[in-house]
């Protein structure tokens, strides 16, 4: 009787470290396809949201700064009207001016375009990374 008493105390301790084992390979087989995939997604999320924040602020500035381009050659115009000679001088100066307006605007929504869809990669690259 008493070796069954021993064989029965070896089992159990046997199935509680069997248990346990299985309890900790599963602890962290959790951690490895669940917690830290999940966090290394969160960082990466975070970076593109910081990133987004970073660009739309250069974008900000960019349209700040053709806004003023347009405003000088704006006011230039309107100077040169200004010191016209005739009706058909102050023509002639609105055209040009409207014409190169169309050429300027083309090629700033170009390049606010251009920046937004840089923009659009660099803020999708951390969370397409794979580590």
């Amino acid at each position: 009787m008493a070796d069954a008493r021993r064989t029965t105390g070896k089992t159990t301790e046997s199935v509680a470290d069997t248990m346990k084992a299985a309890a900790d390979k599963a602890k962290q087989g959790f951690a490895d396809h669940v917690t830290e995939p999940a966090r290394r997604a969160g960082e990466r999320m975070k970076d593109a949201g910081a990133k987004a924040a970073e660009n739309s602020s250069a974008i900000g500035v960019k349209l700040l700064d053709q806004a003023e381009a347009n405003m000088k050659e704006a006011f230039a115009a309107m100077r040169a009207a200004a010191e016209a000679k005739d009706l058909s001088q102050v023509m002639k100066i609105q055209g040009d001016f409207l014409r190169d307006q169309g050429s300027r605007s083309m090629t700033q929504a170009r390049e606010v375009g251009e920046l937004i869809l840089q923009f659009g990669r660099d803020a999708v690259a951390p969370i397409n990374r794979k580590d």
